[in-house]
């Protein structure tokens, strides 16, 4: 059964238990002009606010960042982070900084094959180039490749004890140590626009379950004297089952999926309609319960279609197939149109953007100062 209430669990222990706050209770002026934040799919926030206020000063300087593991592919439960990013790149012309954490992936045990995980960052970031990131404005940091990203975590990790770790994380003793360092990785990743590329404010966008990441990242922040990262809390997107979506029921629609995998998956999705036609007609349906309306209204349609569509599946005018097909016409083409940009782009396009934040310039003019 789909539960939406249930989805919510993780992020209101965020504010009941955590300190986090809803994003609702701002005002309207603090709150951007965008689908994510109209529609729900931010639920909670640390110090947004402030974040906001300093977007809108000129004399501040400001950058979003958004990591991913690479572990597998991009999907539409991502969507809203990556629509959130691009809209403060695009709006307000941010820098956008992704980490591809391809160490971590080797280390908590998602790829057994360090150059497997490598790999995948790198096509992950030909993904994210065809999503629609400013290569100009982007920059994106695989471990491997930017190793000054474990130097800037040496650093940090003199601020935290094993102890704040184990708390934070529930790690045990035979977890490996490579699991205790990576928070002082993370944080290397949150604040390296802070500390390399002179930014005021950093913004984090996040799944509720990568809240942990954030409050290390915030004391030890406040410890080197840095304004805290602030950070959005995305909701969790039901799979096409009802459940939480997971790589291992391969409950999620992929921006890879073919069409014929596509019209499986959402053929078998949950809905809220009744079993035969008759009754649907009948008694109608529970729109709230119904993944592919779900995903229609949150992503696809706009507030009036969305009233229309619900309406209509309540009086039962409108059947669980129909609702289907709808979802199917919008999601493949959106889904279509991804695919046809990730065509375009070239090996040399990732190579290119990942040039920028290279090690060698960076370090040969720590040695030139020094030299001097």
């Amino acid at each position: 059964m789909f539960n939406k209430e249930k989805l919510l669990e993780d992020n209101r222990k965020l504010v009941e238990r955590f300190g986090a706050q809803k994003i609702s209770e701002l005002d309207e002026e603090q709150i951007p002009d965008f689908y994510t934040f109209k529609r729900k799919l931010i639920y909670s926030h640390r110090d947004f606010d402030k974040f906001f206020e300093a977007v809108k000063d000129e004399d501040k300087e400001c950058a979003i960042v958004s990591g991913f593991n690479p572990s597998g592919t991009m999907h539409l439960g991502h969507k809203a982070v990556f629509d959130t990013n691009l809209f403060f790149q695009r709006e307000y012309d941010l820098p956008v900084y992704i980490p591809l954490s391809d160490d971590e992936t080797y280390l908590v045990g998602k790829t057994d094959d360090q150059d497997k995980a490598f790999k995948n960052a790198w096509n992950l970031a030909k993904e994210l180039l065809a999503y629609g990131y400013d290569p100009k404005k982007t920059h994106i940091i695989i471990d491997r490749y930017y190793t000054n990203i474990y130097n800037l975590a040496i650093k940090y990790s003199k601020k935290i004890t094993l102890s704040e770790v184990k708390a934070t994380y529930g790690y045990k003793n035979e977890d490996n140590p490579g699991m205790y360092f990576y928070p002082a990785i993370q944080t290397a990743h949150i604040l390296l626009p802070i500390e390399k590329f002179n930014k005021d404010r950093v913004l984090v966008p996040i799944g509720p379950d990568e809240d942990s990441h954030l409050r290390i990242s915030r004391d030890i922040a406040k410890k080197m004297g840095y304004n805290k990262p602030s950070t959005i809390h995305s909701t969790f997107v039901p799979g096409t089952d009802g459940e939480k979506m997971s790589a291992s029921k391969e409950n999620y629609i992929g921006l890879n999926d073919s069409k014929k995998r596509l019209r499986e998956k959402i053929n078998k999705a949950y809905t809220g309609g009744h079993v035969s036609k008759e009754k649907h007609r009948k008694h109608g349906g529970k729109p709230e319960e119904d993944v592919p309306i779900y995903y229609l209204e949150k992503y696809f349609l706009d507030e009036e279609e969305s009233k229309e569509i619900k309406k209509q599946y309540r009086e039962g005018k409108l059947l669980s197939g129909e609702v289907k097909q709808k979802l199917y016409k919008e999601a493949s083409k959106f889904i279509m149109d991804f695919q046809e940009k990730e065509k375009q782009v070239k090996d040399k396009d990732v190579y290119s953007i990942l040039l920028k934040n290279r090690d060698s310039d960076e370090l040969l003019k720590e040695i030139i100062s020094y030299e001097k």
